[in-house]
């Protein structure tokens, strides 16, 4: 018995020195394979470090914090298997670590991710569906759960999630984006999860690590994609590294804090100040997320491994990162590279919140405007948000003229020249940070028809946020960000009404959502819509025609902004419908001849498949 104690007494000395190992565990037969690991205890860098097997340690790495200790090892042609970290002090080991290179996924570096075939269903996973009452207020998080407050932790979780995957397959979704999952550990105001406070770990008011990948498994059953949101800018003032930073420039100081401006563009005006870049990319998005200097070394690998990491543990299909034009450009550059050089069909979309297509177009991979300042970001996908600022205006300017209704969206599409990759874009009428469409347009079925049809006709990748099938508003520029993100109705037990469910839904509800259902589910089969060619016609009358076809098929799609009923002559677009003779709408079945003008009815919509 003394030996068992002496035994464990010995196991509990060994351990207690490491508190933490980041990243946890790694892979073989890697790309990157010299792997930065990180290891975080008291005093740690004092000791010594070797390995056990043939593990190779490249280099070892202190800094002014003696916290820490950076072990870069080489796994290159290294087999999967478990070895063990040493740390001695005077030839003497103090105490051991285990570590565990582990086989990877069949075919991973090979996954397909998501692209213009797909519609993204955007969630924030705190206000969609509570499946698991019991992790709602978890001991080791700060704030608790309180559904009363707007702006407080409601108790949506990843088990919620996967309850609700059948509903988002019959709409017709194919990938789902929730906002971050990573412990968001502020004391209010955490449910958006932006602020993150440990980036290896779920939060556990979402469910853990294992419930992820098994959304991922549960997702991938049915043909659908997971869409990590990942952050590189900032982390949350409660991360538990930002307590005790490993190097003073692991987040930029001034000393102290200093805002962004905001002025992205100055991170490619060529008569920018140098003061007014640094503000922009140095500055913190706002007080509670510290801003992370990925121009350090230390930090650009940190955050590689991490988004890497996640990407092999998870099964993740795809990345949207977070307000990506505020990083510093050369770092987010190379984080991107290496994420598309360890797998090279994966997407990742970036938030470049700009209202100028060039300005836009200079952020996507192998931009002929990057060019010109020698930048290549390696991003395949940005966010179309010239677009996202017509639709939120258009559709109320019943008389199109010069500026105004459908030409928005036609002026929009005439700068796809721009773009190295037009479809790969993605196309959107709301997210979680700006006005709700139905909000806007005050629940307006027609309207929301006409905008659901462009974003799933357009080039580009739509994108969906949660609730607007069913005519979910709110209002933010009253009730701020809340109001937005409300709870989606039947995702709480007692929910007096469960729109899930085809039985649950009000009359209203279920008018939006067979609608969107129809629609987005034509879509999944429609190579012509995901990847063919556009010819467009200025709209005349607020009436905008625009067909997507290849050698195989076409579609011919009509939106009348006006509020009467308009007839056109169709002899304007021969150069598309010279080989058919008719054209079936997919919404009502109604078929039409195009030798004969062609009557469509105010603020309505047709979708034509051509014969």
């Amino acid at each position: 018995m003394k030996k068992i104690l002496f035994l464990l007494l010995i196991t509990s000395i060994s351990f207690a020195q490491v508190e933490r190992v980041e990243p946890p565990f790694w892979w073989s037969d890697m790309k990157l394979s010299n792997v930065q690991i990180m290891f975080y205890g008291k005093n740690i860098a004092q000791y010594d470090v070797t390995t056990s097997n043939a593990i190779v340690i490249e280099s070892i790495q202190k800094t002014e914090n003696p916290n820490y200790v950076f072990v870069t090892i080489n796994t290159k042609n290294t087999a999967a298997q478990d070895f063990v970290f040493s740390f001695s002090k005077n030839k003497k080991v103090e105490f051991t670590q285990n570590y565990s290179l582990k086989s990877r996924r069949e075919n991973s570096a090979l996954r397909k991710s998501y692209d213009a075939s797909d519609v993204i269903y955007l969630i924030m996973p705190d206000r969609f569906a509570n499946g698991n009452p019991n992790n709602d207020s978890d001991k080791s998080v700060t704030e608790k759960s309180n559904r009363e407050l707007p702006g407080g932790r409601h108790g949506g979780d990843i088990e919620g999630i996967i309850k609700n995957l059948d509903y988002l397959k019959e709409l017709g979704a194919t990938a789902l984006w929730p906002t971050p999952l990573n412990e968001d550990n502020d004391e209010k105001h955490s449910y958006h999860g932006y602020g993150q406070s440990d980036v290896y770990k779920i939060d556990p008011r979402y469910g853990t690590n294992e419930d992820y990948v098994k959304l991922s498994a549960e997702l991938h059953k049915r043909g659908m994609k997971n869409i990590m949101d990942y952050v590189t800018n900032h982390w949350g003032w409660k991360h538990w590294m930002y307590k005790d930073l490993p190097t003073y420039n692991w987040i930029h100081q001034f000393p102290g804090y200093s805002q962004s401006n905001y002025r992205m563009t100055t991170q490619f005006d060529t008569n920018a100040s140098a003061i007014d870049t640094k503000n922009c990319m140095d500055g913190w998005f706002v007080p509670s997320m510290p801003d992370l200097n990925q121009s350090n070394p230390l930090v650009l690998n940190y955050l590689t491994q991490n988004a890497i990491w996640w990407i092999e543990y998870a099964d993740l299909d795809g990345f949207r990162v977070d307000t990506y034009s505020y990083n510093d450009k050369e770092g987010i550059s190379k984080w991107t590279k290496a994420i598309t050089d360890e797998y090279p069909n994966f997407n990742i979309v970036g938030e470049v919140w700009m209202h100028d297509q060039a300005q836009m177009a200079y952020w996507q991979k192998e931009s002929k405007i990057g060019a010109i300042q020698n930048y290549n970001s390696y991003l395949p996908s940005v966010m179309d948000f010239t677009l996202h600022d017509a639709i939120s205006s258009m559709f109320n300017e019943d008389n199109g003229s010069w500026d105004r209704g459908m030409i928005k969206a036609y002026e929009n599409f005439t700068n796809d020249f721009l773009y190295p990759n037009p479809n790969s874009i993605l196309v959107f009428a709301e997210n979680h940070d700006t006005q709700r469409f139905n909000e806007i347009y005050k629940n307006d079925f027609k309207k929301y028809q006409m905008a659901m049809t462009l974003i799933a006709t357009v080039r580009g990748i739509p994108q969906i946020y949660y609730g607007s099938e069913i005519g979910m508003a709110g209002n933010k520029d009253k009730l701020g960000d809340a109001d937005i993100r409300k709870d989606f109705p039947g995702g709480w037990n007692g929910d007096a009404n469960n729109a899930f469910t085809k039985a649950g839904r009000t009359a209203e509800q279920a008018k939006f959502f067979d609608f969107s259902s129809k629609l987005f589910t034509w879509r999944k089969t429609k190579s012509v819509i995901h990847s063919g060619k556009t010819t467009h016609y200025i709209p005349e009358n607020n009436v905008y025609v625009y067909f997507r076809h290849n050698d195989l098929e076409s579609v011919m799609i009509v939106i009348n902004n006006s509020p009467e009923t308009k007839t056109f002559k169709t002899n304007r677009f021969q150069e598309n419908i010279s080989k058919y003779n008719s054209g079936k709408d997919i919404l009502t079945d109604k078929s039409f001849d195009l030798k004969n003008d062609i009557q469509i009815e105010g603020k309505s919509v047709l979708i034509l498949e051509l014969k």
